[in-house]
This record gives C-alpha cells, sequence and structure tokens, in this order.
C-alpha cells in the first residue's frame, strides 16, 4: 500500500504542477511552426458545408481531435477525468485517459477512471506505461485496465526520460518490445504506442509496427516537458537538475509525423505534442496525421469548468474549419492531399 499512496500523491502532484508551475520546453519547439498553410482568396466552398469529421478505429468523430492523457486516482482528477468524458461524448470526440497504475495498486481510487456511463459512445483509450511490464504488470493488469475504462483500446506509453528524472523512477527498459509484441497479440482490442512529450522515431516506429502496434502516438517535443514537470517536484538535487538539463530534450512533433509517414503511410497515427490550438491540429493533418491530441488545453479548461471545456471545443472545431475554408478544401482527406501546407 506504500507504493500505492507514493504513486497516488505522484498523480496529485502532476497536477498541481502542470497547472500552477512553468512546465513548457524552454527552447524546443514542436517544428509546426516552420508550416505555413497557402491561403485561398477564393475558395468556391460554402463554410456551412466543410466537413472535419472522421473515422479512427472505426469509430466516427466529429472532429479529429483526441483528448489526450491526463490524469486519474485523485478527487481532483476525477472531476476533471468526468467533465472531459461528458464533453467527448457530446462533441463525439476521442479521449484518453492518465496512467491507470493508480488504480490498480489502489482499486478505492478506480472510480475516477469510470467514465464509460458518461461518455457510452465516446472513443476511449485506457492507458498503462509500457515500463511496468519488467515490473510485475502483465496480460492481467492490462485486461483490468481496459476492462475498468471499457475501453476501446489500450495505450502503452513510453516515457524512458521521464523515468530517469523522476525520484526512484522504474528504469529498467530492457526486453520491452518482445512482452509489448505478446500483449499485441493477446489483448481484444488495439494497442496504441504512446511517448509523453520527447517522440517517437522514425526507427522505433517501423520496430513498433513491426511487433503488432495498432497505432502510434508521437508525442513530440515541443510541449509539456515532463522532465521539467518530474524535476519540479523533485526532492533529490540530482533529479532536480537531470529534469532542467534535458528539459527540452526530443523530437519535435512535426519531424516525427512527417518521419514515420515514409516508412508507413497507412498507420493510424496521433500528433501530440504542443499542439494548443486548431490550426495547430490542422497542420498535423496536413503533415500525415489522423488525430490532433492535445492535453494541456484540456486539463486548464477543465480545471476551470464545464463552460469554459464547451468553449474550448468551439474554439478547436471553428479553427479547424477555418483552415479548410480559408484553403479551398472540404474535407480532411482533401487536406491531406491538396499540398496547401508548405515548409518555409
Amino acid at each position: 500500500m506504500d507504493g500505492a499512496i507514493e504513486t497516488q500523491n505522484r498523480k496529485a502532484d502532476h497536477l498541481k504542477v502542470c497547472l500552477e508551475d512553468d512546465v513548457q520546453c524552454r527552447e524546443a519547439t514542436t517544428g509546426l511552426e516552420n508550416y505555413h498553410f497557402t491561403h485561398c482568396c477564393l475558395p468556391e466552398l460554402d463554410r456551412a458545408e466543410i466537413d472535419i469529421s472522421t473515422r479512427f478505429f472505426n469509430k466516427c468523430l466529429s472532429a479529429p481531435i483526441l483528448i489526450s492523457s491526463m490524469t486519474g486516482g485523485t478527487d481532483l482528477a476525477k472531476t476533471i477525468n468526468y467533465r472531459l468524458a461528458a464533453i467527448a461524448q457530446e462533441y463525439r470526440l476521442a479521449m484518453g485517459v492518465g496512467s491507470q497504475r493508480v488504480a490498480i495498486e489502489n482499486p478505492a481510487v478506480a472510480d475516477s477512471f469510470k467514465i464509460r456511463s458518461i461518455a457510452p459512445d465516446a472513443l476511449l483509450f485506457a492507458n498503462l506505461g509500457a515500463v511496468q511490464l519488467n515490473y510485475t504488470y502483465g496480460i492481467e493488469q492490462c485486461l483490468r485496465a481496459i476492462d475498468l475504462l471499457e475501453a476501446d483500446a489500450l495505450i502503452l506509453h513510453l516515457n524512458p526520460l521521464q523515468e530517469a528524472v523522476q525520484t526512484r523512477g522504474d528504469q529498467n527498459f530492457r526486453g520491452l518490445l518482445d512482452k509489448i509484441a505478446q500483449l499485441c497479440e493477446a489483448l481484444p482490442v488495439p494497442v496504441i504506442a504512446k511517448e509523453v512529450g520527447n517522440g517517437i522515431s522514425q526507427k522505433m516506429a517501423e520496430k513498433l509496427i513491426q511487433i503488432g502496434v495498432s497505432a502510434i502516438d508521437v508525442a513530440g517535443a515541443g510541449g509539456t516537458s515532463w522532465a521539467k514537470v518530474e524535476s519540479g517536484r523533485a526532492q533529490d538535487p540530482i533529479q532536480r537538475r537531470l529534469g532542467l538539463t534535458f528539459a527540452d530534450w526530443g523530437i519535435p512533433t512535426a519531424d516525427c509525423i512527417t518521419q514515420i509517414r515514409q516508412v508507413a503511410p497507412t498507420i493510424p497515427l496521433i500528433a501530440s505534442g504542443g499542439l494548443r490550438n486548431g490550426l495547430d491540429v490542422a497542420k498535423t493533418i496536413a503533415l500525415g496525421a489522423d488525430l490532433g491530441g492535445l492535453a494541456l488545453p484540456f486539463l486548464q479548461a477543465a480545471n476551470d469548468s464545464e463552460a469554459a471545456l464547451h468553449l474550448l471545443v468551439e474554439i478547436l472545431e471553428a479553427e479547424i474549419t477555418t483552415v479548410l475554408f480559408c484553403t479551398g478544401t472540404r474535407d480532411l482527406n482533401e487536406l491531406k492531399r491538396s499540398g496547401v501546407l508548405e515548409k518555409h
């Protein structure tokens, strides 16, 4: 139970640090700022007819937006998850939850993840750290995480830098490819490989696809730095300094997308890591992603109020629609094919 309490306290710290401190990368960027859409002054379109809906894992979404994995396991996390789930249901968005390890270790906090009743039709992703497969976790724990959420897929998050900086982090990543391969074969839902803000390279994407991963969330550099988050809560001066040294470590989100699409043109691809508005989402779609994932904007809005969440989604959808309108493209597939995004 001591371990469960430590995990729960860490989750509470993560929320507090992300909401109150500056945890953004200092110099690293997403790379999206290097891309610009070609404006179309005469789109020959009625804006009302533009379609930003999409499908992912055979579920229809009203927009290519993923409410990225954030939290769980505390009272505040429960409030945030329930508000996010209600928004995901109302607007037909995809949603991932934070690591469910806290609920596996302490079932008393499992209700902070029980959001299927609130979002019966939403595309929901369960979430566990892949490294836990080297620390007693296996198919049983993964199934518990999936069942708890009644999830459509399981995210296995990959976070070596975060674990290296985290006080008493789990740092044995040896042999995980084989264990992930076994899970991909055994689990009843697709497995998504996700970084946490340092990016997935072309080479690693190829390996993950070869072992059976069904989708990739690049979670590139340029947004929240989990090295800075862990530095902000570290008690040990070495860990604190380590987090600051590596605050900007990683592969920019835009580079992850373009590199992975060169070798895997059809793998379902989620772009997260530093996306802050609908223009960012549209750029990732034009680069080849299928969904754009946002965490911090949704966390801040959910912490504020339900009204703030409604406003955020309305803004994001309006921004994405405006990109299509002002590039003369009718839907997301046309946006991908049109060549209207140029690198400068």
